[in-house]
Protein backbone atom coordinates (compact mmCIF):
# COMPACT_ATOMS: atom_id res chain seq x y z
CA UNK A 1 0.00 0.00 0.00
CA UNK A 2 1.19 3.72 -0.74
CA UNK A 3 1.38 4.48 3.11
CA UNK A 4 1.42 8.48 4.09
CA UNK A 5 2.12 9.05 7.64
CA UNK A 6 0.55 12.86 8.51
CA UNK A 7 0.84 14.95 11.96
CA UNK A 8 -2.22 16.83 13.05
CA UNK A 9 -0.93 19.40 15.63
CA UNK A 10 -3.64 20.93 16.88
CA UNK A 11 -2.40 23.59 19.21
CA UNK A 12 -3.21 27.09 21.28
CA UNK A 13 -1.78 29.74 20.09
CA UNK A 14 -1.87 33.17 21.15
CA UNK A 15 -2.78 36.06 18.95
CA UNK A 16 0.15 38.64 18.59
CA UNK A 17 2.85 36.53 20.53
CA UNK A 18 4.19 35.12 16.93
CA UNK A 19 7.80 34.46 19.18
CA UNK A 20 5.54 31.91 21.60
CA UNK A 21 3.69 30.65 19.32
CA UNK A 22 6.28 29.89 16.97
CA UNK A 23 8.51 28.16 19.72
CA UNK A 24 5.42 25.79 20.34
CA UNK A 25 5.63 25.18 16.74
CA UNK A 26 8.90 24.03 16.57
CA UNK A 27 8.55 21.97 19.32
CA UNK A 28 6.21 20.27 17.33
CA UNK A 29 8.18 19.45 14.41
CA UNK A 30 10.59 18.21 16.18
CA UNK A 31 8.27 16.01 17.78
CA UNK A 32 6.57 14.76 14.22
CA UNK A 33 10.67 14.29 13.21
CA UNK A 34 11.20 11.84 15.95
CA UNK A 35 7.60 9.96 14.70
CA UNK A 36 8.94 9.72 11.14
CA UNK A 37 6.10 11.44 9.91
CA UNK A 38 6.04 12.52 6.47
CA UNK A 39 3.80 16.00 6.81
CA UNK A 40 2.77 17.87 9.90
CA UNK A 41 0.09 20.33 9.39
CA UNK A 42 -0.73 23.29 11.81
CA UNK A 43 -3.74 25.40 12.29
CA UNK A 44 -5.04 28.28 10.44
CA UNK A 45 -2.77 31.57 10.89
CA UNK A 46 -1.22 29.48 13.42
CA UNK A 47 2.01 31.89 13.52
CA UNK A 48 -0.02 35.25 14.41
CA UNK A 49 -2.94 33.56 16.38
CA UNK A 50 -6.54 33.94 15.06
CA UNK A 51 -8.30 35.98 14.60
CA UNK A 52 -5.21 39.04 14.64
CA UNK A 53 -8.42 41.49 13.28
CA UNK A 54 -6.77 44.87 13.37
CA UNK A 55 -3.32 43.87 13.89
CA UNK A 56 -3.17 42.79 10.31
CA UNK A 57 -3.00 47.01 9.11
CA UNK A 58 0.26 46.75 11.01
CA UNK A 59 3.11 46.40 8.33
CA UNK A 60 5.55 45.48 11.08
CA UNK A 61 3.05 42.78 12.50
CA UNK A 62 2.84 41.11 9.30
CA UNK A 63 6.95 40.97 8.51
CA UNK A 64 7.51 39.63 12.12
CA UNK A 65 5.12 36.47 10.76
CA UNK A 66 7.32 36.56 8.02
CA UNK A 67 10.15 36.27 9.71
CA UNK A 68 8.88 33.49 11.99
CA UNK A 69 7.95 31.40 8.76
CA UNK A 70 11.04 31.66 7.43
CA UNK A 71 12.50 30.73 10.79
CA UNK A 72 11.22 27.64 10.34
CA UNK A 73 13.09 26.48 7.12
CA UNK A 74 15.73 24.78 8.83
CA UNK A 75 13.65 22.62 10.54
CA UNK A 76 11.51 21.57 7.23
CA UNK A 77 14.44 19.24 5.79
CA UNK A 78 13.36 15.60 6.33
CA UNK A 79 9.58 16.46 6.28
CA UNK A 80 6.70 18.88 4.90
CA UNK A 81 5.23 21.39 7.11
CA UNK A 82 1.78 22.98 6.00
CA UNK A 83 1.39 25.84 8.62
CA UNK A 84 -0.72 28.95 8.07
CA UNK A 85 0.43 32.34 8.56
CA UNK A 86 -0.40 35.85 6.94
CA UNK A 87 1.17 36.42 3.10
CA UNK A 88 1.91 39.53 1.58
CA UNK A 89 2.51 40.15 -2.10
CA UNK A 90 0.24 42.54 -3.85
CA UNK A 91 -2.06 42.75 -0.93
CA UNK A 92 -2.06 40.40 1.94
CA UNK A 93 -3.78 36.71 2.61
CA UNK A 94 -4.83 34.32 4.94
CA UNK A 95 -2.45 31.79 3.57
CA UNK A 96 -0.92 28.19 4.43
CA UNK A 97 2.47 27.52 3.19
CA UNK A 98 4.09 24.53 2.22
CA UNK A 99 8.08 24.06 3.53
CA UNK A 100 10.10 21.24 2.35
CA UNK A 101 14.09 20.77 1.97
CA UNK A 102 14.61 24.13 3.68
CA UNK A 103 12.64 26.43 1.12
CA UNK A 104 8.96 27.42 0.59
CA UNK A 105 7.43 24.96 -1.97
CA UNK A 106 4.29 26.95 -2.43
CA UNK A 107 1.76 29.41 -0.90
CA UNK A 108 -2.02 28.57 -1.32
CA UNK A 109 -4.06 31.59 -0.48
CA UNK A 110 -8.02 31.22 0.91
CA UNK A 111 -10.56 31.80 -1.59
CA UNK A 112 -13.59 31.65 0.73
CA UNK A 113 -13.37 34.73 3.68
CA UNK A 114 -16.22 34.58 5.89
CA UNK A 115 -17.97 38.22 6.54
CA UNK A 116 -20.67 37.13 8.90
CA UNK A 117 -21.23 36.42 12.56
CA UNK A 118 -17.77 37.01 14.46
CA UNK A 119 -15.86 36.60 10.89
CA UNK A 120 -15.12 39.98 9.21
CA UNK A 121 -12.25 38.62 7.24
CA UNK A 122 -13.26 40.75 4.09
CA UNK A 123 -12.46 43.94 6.07
CA UNK A 124 -8.58 42.98 5.85
CA UNK A 125 -7.18 39.60 3.74
CA UNK A 126 -7.59 39.65 -0.40
CA UNK A 127 -9.07 36.58 -1.89
CA UNK A 128 -7.08 33.54 -3.61
CA UNK A 129 -7.79 32.16 -6.80
CA UNK A 130 -5.67 28.97 -7.45
CA UNK A 131 -6.48 25.65 -6.46
CA UNK A 132 -3.34 23.67 -6.33
CA UNK A 133 -2.46 19.95 -5.42
CA UNK A 134 1.23 19.00 -4.62
CA UNK A 135 2.62 15.64 -5.89
CA UNK A 136 4.88 14.48 -3.60
CA UNK A 137 6.52 10.97 -2.91
CA UNK A 138 3.82 9.79 -5.46
CA UNK A 139 1.06 11.12 -3.77
CA UNK A 140 -1.64 13.96 -4.27
CA UNK A 141 -2.32 15.98 -1.69
CA UNK A 142 -4.65 19.15 -1.70
CA UNK A 143 -4.42 22.32 0.92
CA UNK A 144 -7.13 24.64 1.69
CA UNK A 145 -8.11 26.77 4.87
CA UNK A 146 -11.02 26.52 6.82
CA UNK A 147 -14.06 28.51 5.09
CA UNK A 148 -13.04 27.04 1.74
CA UNK A 149 -14.03 23.09 2.72
CA UNK A 150 -17.80 24.62 4.06
CA UNK A 151 -18.64 25.39 -0.50
CA UNK A 152 -19.73 22.37 -2.27
CA UNK A 153 -18.34 23.48 -5.46
CA UNK A 154 -14.98 24.70 -3.31
CA UNK A 155 -11.22 23.95 -3.85
CA UNK A 156 -11.70 20.56 -2.68
CA UNK A 157 -13.72 19.96 -5.15
CA UNK A 158 -12.02 21.01 -7.80
CA UNK A 159 -8.56 20.03 -5.88
CA UNK A 160 -10.02 16.18 -5.74
CA UNK A 161 -12.24 15.84 -9.60
CA UNK A 162 -9.23 17.85 -12.25
CA UNK A 163 -6.61 16.91 -9.39
CA UNK A 164 -6.75 14.29 -8.37
CA UNK A 165 -6.20 14.64 -4.50
CA UNK A 166 -5.88 11.77 -2.42
CA UNK A 167 -6.34 13.62 0.82
CA UNK A 168 -7.08 17.16 1.88
CA UNK A 169 -5.39 18.76 4.29
CA UNK A 170 -7.86 21.60 5.78
CA UNK A 171 -6.08 24.27 8.27
CA UNK A 172 -9.12 26.05 10.12
CA UNK A 173 -9.69 27.92 13.00
CA UNK A 174 -13.49 27.32 13.65
CA UNK A 175 -14.94 28.45 16.83
CA UNK A 176 -16.75 26.95 19.22
CA UNK A 177 -20.78 27.05 19.84
CA UNK A 178 -23.19 24.66 21.08
CA UNK A 179 -24.03 22.16 18.35
CA UNK A 180 -20.97 22.91 16.21
CA UNK A 181 -19.06 19.99 16.54
CA UNK A 182 -22.17 17.94 15.25
CA UNK A 183 -22.98 19.93 12.24
CA UNK A 184 -19.14 20.78 10.83
CA UNK A 185 -18.21 16.87 11.40
CA UNK A 186 -21.50 16.32 9.01
CA UNK A 187 -20.42 18.61 6.70
CA UNK A 188 -16.92 17.05 6.40
CA UNK A 189 -18.43 13.54 6.28
CA UNK A 190 -20.20 14.69 3.62
CA UNK A 191 -17.39 16.65 1.64
CA UNK A 192 -14.59 13.47 2.29
CA UNK A 193 -17.99 10.92 0.32
CA UNK A 194 -18.91 12.77 -1.81
CA UNK A 195 -15.34 13.35 -3.58
CA UNK A 196 -13.64 10.11 -2.27
CA UNK A 197 -11.02 11.91 -0.41
CA UNK A 198 -9.44 11.58 2.76
CA UNK A 199 -9.87 14.89 4.97
CA UNK A 200 -7.09 15.89 7.28
CA UNK A 201 -8.78 18.53 9.34
CA UNK A 202 -6.85 20.61 11.35
CA UNK A 203 -8.54 22.82 13.98
CA UNK A 204 -7.06 25.42 16.40
CA UNK A 205 -8.07 25.04 20.11
CA UNK A 206 -7.68 27.44 22.91
CA UNK A 207 -9.55 30.75 24.29
CA UNK A 208 -9.45 34.40 22.32
CA UNK A 209 -11.39 36.96 23.97
CA UNK A 210 -15.17 36.19 23.26
CA UNK A 211 -14.17 33.00 21.64
CA UNK A 212 -13.08 29.76 22.12
CA UNK A 213 -11.82 26.85 19.71
CA UNK A 214 -12.69 23.25 20.68
CA UNK A 215 -10.20 21.22 18.52
CA UNK A 216 -11.39 17.86 18.19
CA UNK A 217 -9.61 17.98 15.13
CA UNK A 218 -10.26 15.14 12.57
CA UNK A 219 -9.00 12.42 9.99
CA UNK A 220 -12.08 11.02 7.60
CA UNK A 221 -12.07 8.38 4.83
CA UNK A 222 -12.91 8.47 1.41
CA UNK A 223 -16.19 6.83 2.26
CA UNK A 224 -17.00 9.24 4.76
CA UNK A 225 -16.06 7.52 8.01
CA UNK A 226 -14.88 9.22 11.22
CA UNK A 227 -11.03 7.37 11.38
CA UNK A 228 -9.72 10.21 14.07
CA UNK A 229 -11.08 12.68 16.31
CA UNK A 230 -8.67 15.10 18.24
CA UNK A 231 -8.90 16.22 22.27
CA UNK A 232 -12.09 18.17 22.45
CA UNK A 233 -10.73 21.89 24.64
CA UNK A 234 -7.23 20.73 24.86
CA UNK A 235 -3.91 20.71 22.64
CA UNK A 236 -3.39 17.43 20.94
CA UNK A 237 -0.87 16.05 18.20
CA UNK A 238 -2.61 12.89 16.22
CA UNK A 239 -0.69 10.94 14.21
CA UNK A 240 -2.39 9.32 10.94
CA UNK A 241 -1.39 7.11 8.56
CA UNK A 242 -3.49 6.51 5.53
CA UNK A 243 -3.47 3.94 2.77
CA UNK A 244 -3.96 5.98 -0.41
CA UNK A 245 -4.51 3.57 -2.42
CA UNK A 246 -7.83 2.55 -0.76
CA UNK A 247 -8.66 6.19 -2.48
CA UNK A 248 -8.16 4.18 -5.83
CA UNK A 249 -10.12 1.46 -4.95
CA UNK A 250 -12.74 3.63 -3.21
CA UNK A 251 -13.32 5.58 -6.77
CA UNK A 252 -13.62 2.57 -8.92
CA UNK A 253 -17.25 2.10 -7.51
CA UNK A 254 -18.41 5.72 -7.85
CA UNK A 255 -20.28 6.80 -10.92
CA UNK A 256 -21.05 10.16 -9.76
CA UNK A 257 -16.82 10.77 -10.09
CA UNK A 258 -16.45 9.51 -14.03
CA UNK A 259 -19.81 11.59 -14.67
CA UNK A 260 -18.30 14.48 -13.64
CA UNK A 261 -14.98 14.31 -14.59
CA UNK A 262 -14.69 15.69 -17.70
CA UNK A 263 -12.28 18.22 -19.30
CA UNK A 264 -13.20 21.82 -18.29
CA UNK A 265 -13.68 24.69 -20.10
CA UNK A 266 -14.22 28.34 -19.40
CA UNK A 267 -18.12 28.15 -20.04
CA UNK A 268 -18.48 25.76 -17.12
CA UNK A 269 -19.73 27.13 -14.32
CA UNK A 270 -18.39 24.94 -11.94
CA UNK A 271 -14.94 25.78 -13.65
CA UNK A 272 -13.88 28.94 -11.89
CA UNK A 273 -10.28 28.36 -10.64
CA UNK A 274 -7.86 26.76 -12.43
CA UNK A 275 -5.94 23.37 -10.74
CA UNK A 276 -2.52 23.58 -10.73
CA UNK A 277 -0.50 20.73 -9.78
CA UNK A 278 3.22 21.79 -7.69
CA UNK A 279 5.46 18.86 -7.72
CA UNK A 280 8.07 18.47 -4.92
CA UNK A 281 10.88 16.80 -5.11
CA UNK A 282 12.17 14.36 -2.33
CA UNK A 283 15.31 14.75 -0.99
CA UNK A 284 14.96 11.31 0.32
CA UNK A 285 17.22 8.65 -1.20
CA UNK A 286 13.58 6.77 -0.94
CA UNK A 287 12.65 7.70 -4.29
CA UNK A 288 9.48 10.16 -5.36
CA UNK A 289 6.94 7.73 -3.94
CA UNK A 290 6.12 6.48 -0.29
CA UNK A 291 7.73 3.34 0.63
CA UNK A 292 5.51 0.59 -0.13
CA UNK A 293 4.31 -1.34 3.28
CA UNK A 294 1.79 -4.11 3.71
CA UNK A 295 1.71 -4.06 7.55
CA UNK A 296 -1.44 -2.88 9.12
CA UNK A 297 -2.15 0.88 9.38
CA UNK A 298 -1.44 2.36 13.11
CA UNK A 299 -5.11 2.91 14.27
CA UNK A 300 -5.25 6.80 15.94
CA UNK A 301 -7.44 7.04 18.67
CA UNK A 302 -10.86 8.44 17.91
CA UNK A 303 -11.73 10.98 21.23
CA UNK A 304 -15.32 10.14 22.51
CA UNK A 305 -17.43 13.29 21.90
CA UNK A 306 -18.47 15.33 25.18
CA UNK A 307 -22.18 15.71 26.07
CA UNK A 308 -23.56 18.67 25.42
CA UNK A 309 -23.55 19.97 28.70
CA UNK A 310 -19.85 18.81 29.63
CA UNK A 311 -18.73 20.81 25.82
CA UNK A 312 -20.06 23.98 27.25
CA UNK A 313 -18.90 23.29 30.67
CA UNK A 314 -15.24 22.79 29.14
CA UNK A 315 -15.75 25.87 26.95
CA UNK A 316 -16.42 28.05 29.53
CA UNK A 317 -13.45 26.96 31.57
CA UNK A 318 -11.43 27.32 29.07
CA UNK A 319 -12.30 30.92 27.93
CA UNK A 320 -11.77 31.59 31.60
CA UNK A 321 -8.39 30.00 31.87
CA UNK A 322 -6.95 31.60 28.13
CA UNK A 323 -8.48 34.75 28.78
CA UNK A 324 -7.04 35.41 32.10
CA UNK A 325 -3.76 33.80 31.45
CA UNK A 326 -2.67 35.43 28.13
CA UNK A 327 -3.79 38.50 29.78
CA UNK A 328 -1.13 38.23 32.50
CA UNK A 329 -3.37 37.83 35.34
CA UNK A 330 -2.95 35.04 38.02
CA UNK A 331 -5.27 35.07 40.25
CA UNK A 332 -9.42 35.86 39.94
CA UNK A 333 -12.49 37.78 42.33
CA UNK A 334 -15.64 36.61 42.36
CA UNK A 335 -18.45 38.45 44.12
CA UNK A 336 -20.66 35.10 45.98
CA UNK A 337 -24.32 36.30 46.88
CA UNK A 338 -25.67 32.77 47.92
CA UNK A 339 -27.23 32.58 44.17
CA UNK A 340 -26.59 29.95 41.82
CA UNK A 341 -25.15 32.50 38.94
CA UNK A 342 -22.25 33.53 41.45
CA UNK A 343 -21.78 29.96 42.59
CA UNK A 344 -21.37 28.45 39.08
CA UNK A 345 -18.75 30.79 38.17
CA UNK A 346 -16.93 29.84 41.21
CA UNK A 347 -16.50 26.26 40.17
CA UNK A 348 -15.75 26.94 36.68
CA UNK A 349 -12.88 29.38 38.07
CA UNK A 350 -11.86 26.70 40.42
CA UNK A 351 -11.90 24.39 38.04
CA UNK A 352 -9.91 26.98 35.28
CA UNK A 353 -7.58 28.15 37.37
CA UNK A 354 -7.40 26.21 40.77
CA UNK A 355 -8.81 26.63 43.82
CA UNK A 356 -5.57 28.69 45.37
CA UNK A 357 -5.99 31.75 42.40
CA UNK A 358 -9.59 32.06 43.33
CA UNK A 359 -10.91 34.56 46.20
CA UNK A 360 -14.30 35.34 47.25
CA UNK A 361 -16.03 38.44 48.53
CA UNK A 362 -19.53 38.24 50.10
CA UNK A 363 -20.75 42.03 50.55
CA UNK A 364 -24.14 41.50 52.48
CA UNK A 365 -26.51 44.01 53.58
CA UNK A 366 -29.35 44.56 55.99
CA UNK A 367 -31.73 42.89 52.92
CA UNK A 368 -29.51 39.49 52.86
CA UNK A 369 -30.99 36.47 54.21
CA UNK A 370 -29.50 34.01 56.37
CA UNK A 371 -29.75 30.91 54.09
CA UNK A 372 -27.45 33.18 51.66
CA UNK A 373 -24.85 33.71 54.62
CA UNK A 374 -24.68 29.86 55.22
CA UNK A 375 -25.08 29.36 51.61
CA UNK A 376 -22.17 31.33 50.58
CA UNK A 377 -20.19 29.85 53.33
CA UNK A 378 -20.60 26.33 52.33
CA UNK A 379 -20.25 26.94 48.75
CA UNK A 380 -16.36 28.79 49.90
CA UNK A 381 -15.75 25.72 51.62
CA UNK A 382 -17.18 22.89 49.15
CA UNK A 383 -15.05 24.69 46.76
CA UNK A 384 -11.84 25.18 48.94
CA UNK A 385 -11.32 29.20 47.84
CA UNK A 386 -10.47 31.54 50.31
CA UNK A 387 -13.55 34.40 50.88
CA UNK A 388 -13.75 37.56 52.78
CA UNK A 389 -17.10 39.66 54.29
CA UNK A 390 -17.48 43.22 54.18
CA UNK A 391 -20.76 44.66 55.03
CA UNK A 392 -21.82 47.19 52.92
CA UNK A 393 -24.87 48.34 55.45
CA UNK A 394 -23.27 51.43 57.27
CA UNK A 395 -21.91 52.49 53.88
CA UNK A 396 -24.92 52.29 52.02
CA UNK A 397 -26.81 53.80 55.40
CA UNK A 398 -23.75 56.89 54.61
CA UNK A 399 -24.68 57.27 51.03
CA UNK A 400 -28.43 57.35 51.54
CA UNK A 401 -28.35 60.23 53.71
CA UNK A 402 -25.54 61.96 52.06
CA UNK A 403 -28.08 62.19 48.57
CA UNK A 404 -31.13 62.74 50.82
CA UNK A 405 -30.81 66.53 50.31
CA UNK A 406 -31.34 66.13 46.44
CA UNK A 407 -33.48 62.96 46.15
CA UNK A 408 -35.82 65.33 49.24
CA UNK A 409 -39.72 63.39 49.25
CA UNK A 410 -39.11 61.47 46.13
CA UNK A 411 -40.41 57.48 46.86
CA UNK A 412 -37.61 55.26 47.10
CA UNK A 413 -36.93 52.98 43.60
CA UNK A 414 -34.55 51.07 41.63
CA UNK A 415 -32.09 53.94 42.31
CA UNK A 416 -31.54 52.94 45.85
CA UNK A 417 -31.27 49.11 45.00
CA UNK A 418 -28.75 50.15 42.65
CA UNK A 419 -26.83 51.81 44.76
CA UNK A 420 -26.17 48.62 46.59
CA UNK A 421 -24.81 47.23 43.41
CA UNK A 422 -22.50 49.98 42.64
CA UNK A 423 -21.04 50.04 46.26
CA UNK A 424 -20.33 46.27 45.43
CA UNK A 425 -18.98 46.84 42.22
CA UNK A 426 -16.55 49.67 43.56
CA UNK A 427 -15.34 47.25 46.50
CA UNK A 428 -14.85 44.73 43.84
CA UNK A 429 -12.95 46.80 41.90
CA UNK A 430 -10.91 48.43 44.74
CA UNK A 431 -9.53 44.73 45.25
CA UNK A 432 -8.93 44.29 41.74
CA UNK A 433 -6.55 47.49 41.63
CA UNK A 434 -4.98 46.79 45.03
CA UNK A 435 -3.95 42.83 44.34
CA UNK A 436 -4.11 42.44 40.25
CA UNK A 437 -6.96 40.39 40.53
CA UNK A 438 -8.95 40.30 37.78
CA UNK A 439 -12.98 40.42 38.49
CA UNK A 440 -15.20 37.57 37.16
CA UNK A 441 -19.05 39.35 36.86
CA UNK A 442 -21.54 36.75 37.28
CA UNK A 443 -24.28 38.40 35.66
CA UNK A 444 -25.79 35.71 33.37
CA UNK A 445 -27.24 35.97 29.17
CA UNK A 446 -30.92 36.24 30.39
CA UNK A 447 -30.43 38.79 32.46
CA UNK A 448 -28.17 40.92 29.96
CA UNK A 449 -30.78 40.74 27.43
CA UNK A 450 -33.30 42.79 29.13
CA UNK A 451 -31.09 44.78 31.67
CA UNK A 452 -31.58 42.99 34.73
CA UNK A 453 -27.83 44.09 35.59
CA UNK A 454 -26.60 47.32 36.98
CA UNK A 455 -24.66 48.84 35.05
CA UNK A 456 -21.26 50.05 36.70
CA UNK A 457 -22.26 47.70 39.70
CA UNK A 458 -22.35 44.24 38.97
CA UNK A 459 -21.89 44.74 35.43
CA UNK A 460 -18.46 46.20 36.67
CA UNK A 461 -15.19 43.86 36.11
CA UNK A 462 -12.98 42.05 33.48
CA UNK A 463 -14.69 38.80 32.20
CA UNK A 464 -18.44 38.07 32.36
CA UNK A 465 -18.35 33.91 32.08
CA UNK A 466 -22.11 33.78 31.74
CA UNK A 467 -22.66 36.65 28.96
CA UNK A 468 -23.82 33.50 26.58
CA UNK A 469 -25.34 31.69 29.02
CA UNK A 470 -29.30 31.79 29.82
CA UNK A 471 -30.42 31.11 33.39
CA UNK A 472 -32.11 27.92 32.66
CA UNK A 473 -29.09 26.52 31.37
CA UNK A 474 -26.95 28.04 33.94
CA UNK A 475 -29.65 25.86 36.29
CA UNK A 476 -28.42 22.78 34.12
CA UNK A 477 -25.07 23.43 34.04
CA UNK A 478 -24.85 23.67 38.05
CA UNK A 479 -26.67 20.63 38.20
CA UNK A 480 -24.16 18.94 36.20
CA UNK A 481 -21.18 20.44 38.26
CA UNK A 482 -22.52 18.16 41.42
CA UNK A 483 -23.07 15.30 38.91
CA UNK A 484 -19.46 15.40 38.30
CA UNK A 485 -18.18 16.06 41.81
CA UNK A 486 -21.02 15.39 44.36
CA UNK A 487 -22.11 17.84 46.90
CA UNK A 488 -19.53 21.33 45.58
CA UNK A 489 -22.35 23.61 44.96
CA UNK A 490 -24.99 23.52 48.00
CA UNK A 491 -28.37 21.87 47.18
CA UNK A 492 -30.30 24.84 48.65
CA UNK A 493 -28.63 27.07 46.00
CA UNK A 494 -30.22 25.08 43.37
CA UNK A 495 -33.54 25.09 44.96
CA UNK A 496 -34.19 28.90 45.92
CA UNK A 497 -36.19 30.88 44.14
CA UNK A 498 -34.13 33.59 42.41
CA UNK A 499 -33.67 37.00 43.85
CA UNK A 500 -30.95 40.09 44.13
CA UNK A 501 -31.56 40.54 47.58
CA UNK A 502 -31.66 44.21 47.01
CA UNK A 503 -35.10 45.41 48.45
CA UNK A 504 -37.25 43.11 51.56
CA UNK A 505 -38.24 39.76 50.06
CA UNK A 506 -37.71 40.39 46.65
CA UNK A 507 -38.22 38.22 43.90
CA UNK A 508 -36.42 38.36 40.28
CA UNK A 509 -40.10 37.24 39.60
CA UNK A 510 -41.45 40.47 40.63
CA UNK A 511 -39.78 42.30 37.84
CA UNK A 512 -39.50 39.55 35.36
CA UNK A 513 -41.41 36.42 33.69
CA UNK A 514 -40.41 33.06 34.95
CA UNK A 515 -36.91 32.27 33.19
CA UNK A 516 -38.94 29.06 31.69
CA UNK A 517 -41.08 31.39 29.72
CA UNK A 518 -38.62 34.45 29.25
CA UNK A 519 -35.27 32.34 27.89
CA UNK A 520 -37.13 30.49 25.00
CA UNK A 521 -38.46 34.20 24.26
CA UNK A 522 -35.12 35.80 24.05
CA UNK A 523 -33.98 32.76 22.27
CA UNK A 524 -36.27 33.75 19.33
CA UNK A 525 -35.55 37.42 19.24
CA UNK A 526 -31.87 37.14 20.51
CA UNK A 527 -29.96 33.91 18.07
CA UNK A 528 -32.77 33.57 15.25
CA UNK A 529 -34.28 36.71 14.48
CA UNK A 530 -37.54 36.52 15.08
CA UNK A 531 -40.55 39.31 14.93
CA UNK A 532 -43.12 39.93 17.69
CA UNK A 533 -45.60 38.03 15.56
CA UNK A 534 -43.64 35.17 14.94
CA UNK A 535 -42.89 34.84 18.49
CA UNK A 536 -46.26 34.91 19.89
CA UNK A 537 -47.54 32.30 16.98
CA UNK A 538 -45.38 29.52 18.89
CA UNK A 539 -47.77 30.14 21.50
CA UNK A 540 -46.47 32.37 23.67
CA UNK A 541 -48.19 35.12 25.76
CA UNK A 542 -48.37 38.51 23.31
CA UNK A 543 -48.03 40.88 26.52
CA UNK A 544 -45.07 39.10 27.94
CA UNK A 545 -43.54 38.98 24.38
CA UNK A 546 -44.26 42.55 24.13
CA UNK A 547 -42.58 43.64 27.26
CA UNK A 548 -39.26 41.04 26.62
CA UNK A 549 -38.86 43.07 23.24
CA UNK A 550 -39.30 46.28 24.66
CA UNK A 551 -36.64 45.46 27.44
CA UNK A 552 -34.35 43.85 25.05
CA UNK A 553 -34.17 46.81 22.97
CA UNK A 554 -34.18 49.29 25.24
CA UNK A 555 -30.84 47.79 26.81
CA UNK A 556 -28.76 47.82 24.27
CA UNK A 557 -26.95 50.95 25.90
CA UNK A 558 -26.08 48.60 28.79
CA UNK A 559 -24.75 45.84 26.95
CA UNK A 560 -22.56 47.92 24.82
CA UNK A 561 -20.67 48.98 28.18
CA UNK A 562 -20.18 45.05 29.31
CA UNK A 563 -16.53 43.34 29.57
CA UNK A 564 -16.53 40.68 26.85
CA UNK A 565 -17.99 37.22 27.85
CA UNK A 566 -17.22 33.32 26.36
CA UNK A 567 -19.37 32.44 23.38
CA UNK A 568 -21.10 29.49 23.66
CA UNK A 569 -24.29 29.82 21.51
CA UNK A 570 -24.74 30.24 17.75
CA UNK A 571 -25.35 34.14 18.61
CA UNK A 572 -24.32 36.03 21.24
CA UNK A 573 -23.74 39.42 22.50
CA UNK A 574 -20.68 41.15 21.48
CA UNK A 575 -18.64 40.72 18.25
CA UNK A 576 -21.57 38.49 17.39
CA UNK A 577 -24.62 40.74 17.92
CA UNK A 578 -24.35 44.59 16.36
CA UNK A 579 -27.13 46.20 17.17
CA UNK A 580 -27.51 50.32 17.19
CA UNK A 581 -27.48 51.68 20.47
CA UNK A 582 -29.52 54.59 18.51
CA UNK A 583 -32.47 52.71 17.32
CA UNK A 584 -36.19 53.34 17.11
CA UNK A 585 -37.06 49.69 15.68
CA UNK A 586 -38.86 47.76 18.26
CA UNK A 587 -38.52 44.53 17.27
CA UNK A 588 -41.98 44.02 15.83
Amino acid sequence: MRRLRIGLAQMNPTVGDIEGNLAKIRQLIEHARSERVDIIAFPELAITGYPPEDLLLRPAFIEKNKEALDSLLPLATDLMVVVGFVDRKDDIYNAAAILYNGKVQGIYHKQYLPNYGVFDENRTFQEGTENPVILFRGMRIGINICEDIWYPKGPLYHQALYGDAEIIVNLSASPFYAGKREVRERMLQTRAADNTTYIAYINTVGGQDELVFDGQSLLIGPEGEIEARGKAFQEDFMICEVDLDHVFRVRLHDPRRRKDKRLPSQSDPLWDAPVSIWEIRDSLKRGASPLLDNSPLKKTQKTVPLESEDEIYQALCLGVRDYVRKNRFKEILVGLSGGVDSALVAAIAVDALGEENVHGLFMPSQFTSQDSFEDVFALSSNLGIKIQTLNISQIYGAMLDTLQPLFGTLPADTTEENLQARIRGLWMMALSNKFHWMVLTTGNKSEMSVGYMTLYGDMAGGFAVLKDVPKTLVYDLATRVNVLKPGRIPQRILLKEPTAELRPNQKDSDSLPPYEILDPIMRAYVEEDMGYAEIVARGHDPVTVAKILRLIVGSEYKRRQSPPGVKISLRAFGKDWRVPVTNQFKGN
